[in-house]
């Protein structure tokens, strides 16, 4: 019988594949391991296919469309409703599969390329801001160890810094330090720029 649904259980090795045909029998369980998923899908004919929206999906997805399948992807809390039995990749895959079938199904849209280097970029951004005011608030502890201090607030930083080089006291290794620690602030707002100039809506959808 020919294959009209999958439920793919995504991993980073190996894969699970549960079809059914289309009166729901199950036609094909199979594991594949990560370099035959491709091959896999482009020998079946089109078909819908179910992933988990879970880490590599938008991927997966993209590759799978582009093979002509229909590909859904399902909030995981939406699949656990569905599982049969105990949590395993096989009980996965088949939850996927009765899932993707379901009409009132709500589905995840599946993000371009461009889509996911925005993603990329907002969340690099987030850790960076997090970790500027972590280095901020160690420049300023370890300088004090040096007699210098400055007023409190991001913007003081700078002329803290300019204090530290024009005060030949603090030792080399100390200024060695603390200038890579300046560097990682100032990627931090090179990001910051290249945040304020890209389209945000492109990770929209």
């Amino acid at each position: 019988m020919e294959i009209t649904t999958i439920g793919l259980d995504l991993a980073k090795h190996v894969f699970q594949v549960h079809g059914v045909d289309v009166d729901g029998t199950v036609v094909e369980k199979r594991r594949l391991r990560r370099g035959q998923v491709l091959n896999y899908f482009a020998k079946l004919p089109p078909c819908r296919v179910g992933l988990e929206a879970c880490a590599t999906a938008h991927f997966w997805a993209r590759e799978l469309c582009r093979l002509g399948h229909d590909v859904r992807l399902i909030p995981p809390q939406y699949v656990k409703a569905y599982l049969k039995r105990g949590k395993n990749d096989a009980a996965d895959a088949a939850a996927i599969c009765e899932a993707v079938t379901r009409p009132s199904m709500r589905f995840v849209p599946i993000k371009s390329e461009e889509q996911q280097a925005v993603l990329v970029m907002h969340r690099s951004r987030d850790l960076l801001v997090r970790q500027r005011t972590q280095l901020i608030n160690a420049l300023r502890g370890h300088l004090a160890e040096f007699g210098l201090i400055e007023a409190q607030g991001p913007s003081h930083i700078r002329r803290l810094l300019e204090s530290m080089r024009a005060d030949r006291t603090v030792p080399d290794l100390a200024r060695e330090i603390l200038s890579l620690m300046a560097a990682t602030l100032d990627a931090v707002d090179a990001q910051d720029r290249v945040y304020r100039g890209t389209d945000h809506s492109l990770a929209q959808g």
